[in-house]
């Protein structure tokens, strides 16, 4: 993609934060849009053109991740998008928020389509595009409302616990879309948090994507979260390509993989290994003969590679040991009882005789 010019109304001559932003607009805003507005701020004072791909490589972001937040504050005027002729985007323009009087400070309507972004755009699902808008038409009244009802209450403390932080705004508009919109259950939101605080994700920018995702792929139910969630998993799929099991693992296996990465604390490379091995040493039961590698592994404060060729080397030379040690025992001259003797008054004897 081309470098995009990045403009402001107003020059100045240092990076500045305008208060109105600070007062009106960060505070329902997540981290990553957040982040992506300072920088088109710090590109203003460097007048240095810019990328969506720099901007996505320099946060290690993707470049949707980037073009949702540049969508998001477009549709909050912050900033305006600029298209050329063939309507990709060349451009743009950081607006002057102290200019603004309080009173038109605009929030999204939910007739508001999301602004079309060039080709890069359409690559995307719509309703990807839509979460972050749509649930910002939410009104505080709504809000307050949601808030007050006792299994929505209950919900939102057990969320809180999780996270471990009080919920913003942002965050409360975000589970009111999941159950209004998505028609997520209690249970189910319930265990979407848990799944992503478990993978330590705990951006609500992260969880509104999953949530779509799974409303995508027609999730309803816990159940169905777990499963979907294991067959893409990528450390479940290392673990079952490594023991040459195809498909999602059953509850059985799965309570393997949770045990060796959670209870025992191995890392991947120390999981195939040991599923390697248990490959070449069986057809069969290959989950409990890796269970039982890790567990000796474990055992014997084996953790890393080092450690087992270590412990390789080690048992490798107590064989051979063994067997130089069973291969004399078994020479037919060692047979025979064997006598100590003392050579010295030996040879006095015979020189007697």
């Amino acid at each position: 993609m081309k470098n995009l010019t990045v403009s402001q109304d107003s020059h100045a001559g240092m990076t500045m934060v305008s208060s109105r932003f600070i007062d009106e607009y960060m505070k329902e805003a997540n981290d990553a849009q957040i982040k992506i507005y300072l920088y088109l701020l710090r590109c203003v004072d460097t007048n240095l053109p810019t990328r969506v791909s720099a901007i996505a490589d320099y946060f290690n972001y993707t470049e949707k991740d980037v073009l949702r937040a540049l969508q998001y504050w477009d549709k909050r005027q912050v900033i305006s998008l600029l298209y050329d002729d063939s309507e990709k985007l060349a451009g743009i323009k950081l607006e002057n928020l102290d200019s603004r009087p309080a009173a038109i400070v605009p929030m999204p309507s939910p007739a508001l389509a999301p602004v079309a972004l060039s080709q890069e755009k359409q690559t995307q699902p719509e309703e990807n595009l839509s979460v972050e808008f749509d649930k910002f038409s939410i009104s505080l009244d709504r809000l307050r409302e949601f808030k007050n009802r006792e299994d929505t209450s209950q919900l939102l403390f057990i969320v809180e616990q999780y996270l471990g932080r009080p919920l913003s705004t942002s965050d409360i508009r975000s589970i009111f879309f999941m159950t209004d919109v998505l028609h997520f259950s209690m249970d189910l939101i319930d265990y979407l948090v848990q799944y992503c605080v478990e993978h330590d994700k705990r951006d609500f920018h992260y969880i509104d994507k999953v949530a779509v995702n799974w409303a995508e792929n027609g999730i309803s139910t816990p159940k169905q979260a777990a499963s979907y969630a294991r067959k893409y998993d990528k450390k479940v799929y290392a673990v079952m390509n490594a023991l040459g099991k195809n498909g999602s693992p059953t509850q059985k296996e799965m309570s393997f993989i949770h045990k060796w990465f959670q209870d025992y604390g191995f890392t991947p490379d120390m999981i195939t290994e040991a599923c390697e091995r248990s490959v070449l040493a069986t057809d069969k039961h290959r989950f409990e003969y890796a269970d039982g590698i890790l567990q000796n592994w474990k055992n014997a404060s084996i953790h890393t590679l080092q450690d087992v060729r270590s412990a390789d080397e080690a048992f490798q030379k107590r064989q051979t040991a063994r067997s130089t040690a069973s291969a004399a025992s078994h020479n037919p001259f060692n047979q025979f009882r064997q006598n100590q003797y003392d050579y010295d008054e030996l040879l006095q004897k015979i020189k007697i005789n």
